[in-house]
């Protein structure tokens, strides 16, 4: 179905060959993608160009990866949820307002109290994962980012809510150069890991007040190491660049 790829950006042309057979039907909304390593070895690359090509696609609202289901064609509902969104977001200078975070402090903590009360055990297991994860890859920013996403999107999902998962999976890339700044905070990973196991415990315990107060802790933990990446950032040489 795809050809073999064999230049310098190789995820690059993994996006463009996909595209082309979403807009083919060849691809239909709801269809799932071969997993990760299936399409390693159909386009002839390293699992790394397949997993940042899926992450472009799905930033591009082309693709739903699910932790731990797997990667689908999105339906034209969810495509247009994530495009107003996505307009939305690239509209203005999100670095210097506190829009997303207010919006998360107002979501997150209640999906996660839903979540307390919905859970399934697969979704522990993604939650669980993630957090191991990220506690052997504190000197690995690219894993912890990835993992710490994934803990939020396995939440989001046990919600139950597909609107809300759609909403936040909306702000993958938004929240992903977020936390690569967090990362540069001294302790900020640290601290968010203290944050993550606490909420965990909370969703293990099926407890809803004990799971939004735990996430509600974490946002603002996460808001005020954002405003020190914020201030690192401006007084960098390259803190006045785009």
């Amino acid at each position: 179905m795809y050809k073999v790829v064999r230049t310098a950006r190789l995820y690059e042309q993994i996006v463009q060959q996909i595209e082309q057979s979403i807009q083919e039907g060849k691809l239909k909304p709801g269809d799932q993608l071969p997993a990760e390593r299936e399409l390693a070895q159909e386009f002839g690359v390293s699992r790394t160009a397949v997993r940042e090509a899926v992450k472009t696609l799905s930033e591009k609202g082309l693709v739903e990866a699910y932790s731990g289901r797997g990667t689908f064609v999105s339906t034209g509902k969810s495509q247009a949820i994530r495009h107003s969104l996505n307009s939305f977001l690239k509209s203005g200078d999100l670095e210097d307002s506190d829009y997303v975070a207010e919006m998360r402090e107002i979501l997150e903590p209640e999906f996660t109290a839903l979540a307390a009360t919905r859970i399934e055990e697969q979704h522990l297991v993604m939650m669980r994962e993630a957090v191991a994860v990220m506690d052997r890859s504190m000197k690995n920013p690219d894993a912890y980012i990835e993992a710490d996403l994934d803990f939020h999107l396995a939440l989001a999902e046990a919600a139950g809510n597909p609107l809300i998962l759609s909403l936040l999976d909306s702000l993958v890339g938004v929240l992903r150069e977020q936390r690569l700044g967090i990362f540069s905070v001294t302790g900020g990973p640290e601290r968010g890991q203290v944050h993550h196991k606490l909420i965990l415990e909370a969703i293990e315990k099926r407890s809803a007040s004990s799971a939004r107060k735990a996430m509600r802790a974490h946002l603002q933990q996460v808001h005020q190491d954002s405003k020190v990446s914020a201030v690192m950032k401006s007084k960098s040489p390259k803190g006045h660049s785009s």
